[in-house]
């Protein structure tokens, strides 16, 4: 085994169904399909974590559910997308919600907590900027999960079960550091672990997990995908925005044959629709197309399309709303979120 896989026994399998080790050790005797441990060792067998997760999850028994926002071109609606189904999960269906945001412009960071409270834990040092800066200087770590993590945030009262794992922008010269750094002791630990292996206890105490990712492809981007089952594409419908959605679908394949963990292409969301484009009706259709002629380089059409509305730019702000209706509910914003919701929902078995 390699130092940097991530292994579990019998005892954090029970851990992680929220079962007993007796209850792990008949599933491993009645069940055929359950995964081969790695090692048998005289303290009991290895398994790899994430065939045990996928295996549990096929199963039905209750895990995090982790997805990640992606888009190499920004003012695609990105955030938007990712605060917007993390109130929905909340308020609409009553899930337990934490959302990671890596994008060093804090946008859906301070559309969960506001500028105020981000510049606080900024300057505290209380953001994922500390996590990183300490794989770049193992001898002096100062990132604090506990202090770091924000609990129950979000401008809308009827979705209050949202925990947030805030960004910084100094995450920008972080990520330029981390390409040719050595992380960790010796350089055991994988750049693209770094994330993963400080929040891999708390994971699963959440419903759905919501990792917003950066427009780029580069070290920070590749540690959401890590601990992602699956991502979006949140576009505008025009050639600009949709460009670069093959060299997507084409580098996260690779990095996801690299570490020999599926990372599933969940769907093209359609942000920022309005019905009266041909613009926007023609790319549709021809981002359909390109999905039958070659599905591995093209993901799926998600149905719902979001609509253009003035109510976006407003719901940007960090205010006081009672109900998702209020901050979502017009031009149709609210029911198409509610909608796309359910889709990536059924997308990722849930």
């Amino acid at each position: 085994m390699s130092e940097d896989e991530d292994f579990v026994g019998i005892n954090e399998i029970a851990d992680m169904a929220k079962v007993t080790r007796q209850a792990v050790a008949n599933w491993r005797t009645r069940m055929s399909d359950f995964p081969k441990p790695v090692v048998e060792l005289a303290s009991g067998p290895v398994f790899k974590r994430s065939h045990v997760s996928a295996w549990l999850r096929r199963r039905r028994i209750p895990m995090a559910h982790v997805f990640s926002t992606i888009n190499l071109k920004g003012g695609v609606g990105k955030t938007t997308t990712t605060v917007a189904l993390a109130e929905t999960l909340s308020g609409e269906l009553g899930k337990k919600v934490l959302v990671i945001d890596l994008d060093p412009q804090t946008n859906a960071t301070t559309m969960l907590i506001g500028e105020e409270r981000w510049r606080e834990l900024n300057d505290a040092g209380h953001t994922l900027a500390q996590l990183f800066k300490d794989a770049l200087d193992p001898s002096s770590k100062k990132f604090d999960l506990e202090k770091t993590l924000q609990k129950r945030v979000s401008d809308v009262s009827a979705a209050r079960s949202i925990d947030l794992l805030p960004s910084s922008l100094d995450l920008i010269d972080v990520q330029d550091e981390l390409v040719n750094t050595p992380v960790g002791k010796y350089g055991a630990i994988r750049p693209f672990d770094i994330l993963w292996r400080a929040v891999k206890d708390i994971v699963e105490q959440y419903d759905v997990v919501i990792v917003d990712c950066p427009p780029n492809l580069g070290k920070i981007t590749q540690n959401g995908l890590r601990m992602s089952q699956g991502f979006i594409i949140p576009t505008i419908p025009d050639i600009l925005s949709t460009y670069g959605i093959p060299q997507i679908v084409k580098r996260v394949r690779e990095f996801a044959e690299e570490i020999a963990e599926p990372i599933e292409p969940l769907g093209i969301v359609i942000q920022k629709y309005q019905a009266n484009s041909n613009v926007h009706g023609n790319m549709i259709k021809q981002l359909k197309q390109n999905h039958d002629a070659e599905p591995r380089n093209w993901p799926p059409v998600f149905a719902t399309r979001i609509p253009q509305a003035n109510q976006i730019a407003a719901a940007g702000e960090h205010a006081n709303y009672a109900t998702l209706k209020q901050k979502w509910g017009y031009q149709g914003l609210h029911e198409s979120f509610s909608n796309l919701t359910k889709e990536i929902m059924a997308k990722l078995g849930a």
